[in-house]
């Protein structure tokens, strides 16, 4: 079985135009993001191995921040977090999965995390 490398990066908030509810779907809802990375690796990381042979984590957090399409309305958070997906496999072909999980903040009644976890495999 092979080594695999994964890179993560936990509880990004941001907001997002999404919803199904007319109160949801005129204003970005706040949204807890957190992502995880399968990524092909190399054999050893010896001391001086370069940034090359892993990925940059800001690389991660761009996928959910700034690569959101801005003014996109996404009608489920299911949409959100395969945007993100589909946005860091492009990025990089060394990576081989990616879980997103995604919580709803402004629907949380009594500090419980609602929401949702996707994981993709490369097809």
């Amino acid at each position: 079985m092979a080594d695999r490398l994964q890179l993560e990066v936990h509880d990004i908030e941001v907001q997002v135009l999404t919803g199904i509810y007319s109160e949801e779907t005129h204003l970005p809802q706040p949204l807890r993001i957190s992502i995880t990375v399968d990524l092909i690796c190399p054999d050893r990381f010896a001391p001086d191995t370069p940034l090359s042979a892993s990925k940059n984590y800001l690389d991660l957090k761009h996928a959910a921040t700034g690569a959101l399409p801005p003014g996109v309305h996404f009608t489920l958070i299911e949409g959100v977090a395969d945007h993100i997906c589909e946005t860091l496999f492009l990025q990089d072909a060394r990576v081989t999965a990616v879980q997103v999980k995604i919580v709803k903040l402004a629907i949380a009644e009594a500090g419980e995390s609602i929401g949702v976890t996707l994981v993709r495999d490369r097809r």
